[in-house]
């Protein structure tokens, strides 16, 4: 008897696992090498070193910086010429949330690759904890509040003016090199929060993911809006509780028909781990999407805005290297300006 042929889906879905982990990995280790370049622009700023380029890319760091940008360009049309990358990127993350649910933390994210390191070394170390959920739903709270806070502070109070003002500034150009000083020498309430950042994500899994980052509660919320979820053919269950126990947002998807929650990262790996057949699949308002889809779009238009960055001019600073290198040796003295 032939052997039945599998499906392009199905090979998908069996392989997810290794290919999600490649993606962010090869993410993962881009983001490395863009630090070590800009370290190396650093040390040459400060005259520890021969002249490397400084990478576009370490500007997705700052987001404040790119919330600011965000108004100011839908405000005037004029787009950041001082962190127009982190502009691009921060734009690039709205629009695959909007499209893709929260794809960008699912598969790109460097920080969402290292919590699920984190998730990974408590699992063989069996140090992880499952938080009982009105506790997990409280801390779950804690990055909304946050990100009301910079959403009131710059796009309620803060006045295009205002915003012009801060971006030309010395601190805003130098807002990467201070990033960098924070991770090299780190106060002493700075490292005792790193540190305990560590330590509770090999406890709780994904614990900055799910309770303290701002950004992944915007994208959450935009995603609300996206076309795409997950659905569940309660028929086909067969409450085996796979797809809750694998989830990164500790999502009861078992006892869901539609997953709309703003935590939905979009990783598939409840698509992965299903046993049944036609029990979990990816929906649009016209029907049923191949899983593959979502990794593919999601990487594709991110990778689509920056080609589209880089050939408008909208991926490369203004600033001179002279700048940034007479800006950078002010930047540890630098304190926030005041309007």
């Amino acid at each position: 008897m032939a052997k039945k042929q599998r499906s392009p889906e199905t090979i998908f879905l069996s392989s997810l696992p290794l290919i999600r982990r490649s993606i962010q990995l090869g993410f993962g280790l881009f983001t490395l090498y863009v630090g070590y370049r800009f370290y190396a622009f650093y040390c040459w700023t400060i005259g520890r070193g021969d002249y490397v380029p400084r990478p576009p890319a370490v500007e997705g760091f700052l987001p404040i910086s790119a919330l600011m940008s965000l108004k100011r360009f839908l405000l005037s049309g004029e787009y950041d010429l001082i962190h127009p990358a982190g502009l691009t990127i921060f734009l690039a993350a709205l629009c695959i949330s909007l499209l893709l649910r929260k794809g960008f933390c699912g598969w790109i994210c460097p920080i969402g690759l290292a919590s699920h390191l984190a998730e990974a070394g408590g699992r063989k170390m069996k140090t992880l904890w499952n938080l009982p959920r009105p506790l997990n739903f409280t801390l779950m709270g804690i990055k909304y509040l946050l990100l009301g806070f910079f959403l009131y502070v710059i796009v309620w109070r803060m006045e295009l003016s205002a915003i012009e003002y801060f971006l030309q500034t010395p601190y805003n150009v130098s807002a990467d090199a201070k990033m960098l000083l924070f991770f090299l020498q780190p106060g002493g309430a700075a490292l005792g929060i790193l540190l305990f950042l560590l330590f509770v994500s090999f406890v709780i899994k994904n614990f900055w993911c799910r309770f303290l980052c701002p950004y992944g509660a915007l994208l959450g919320i935009l995603a609300l809006l996206s076309p795409l979820q997950v659905r569940r053919q309660e028929a086909n269950c067969i409450s085996c509780n796979k797809c809750d126990k694998i989830c990164p947002a500790d999502l009861k998807i078992s006892q869901k028909t539609t997953v709309r929650s703003p935590e939905c990262i979009g990783c598939l790996e409840c698509l992965a781990v299903c046993p049944q057949k036609n029990c979990l699949k990816i929906t649009h308002p016209l029907g049923k999407l191949k899983a593959y889809f979502l990794p593919v779009a999601v990487v594709g238009l991110f990778l689509l805005i920056w080609l589209a960055a880089l050939s408008s001019g909208h991926w490369y600073t203004q600033i001179s290297p002279e700048l940034f290198k007479k800006t950078y040796i002010m930047a540890p003295k630098l304190d926030h300006p005041r309007y």
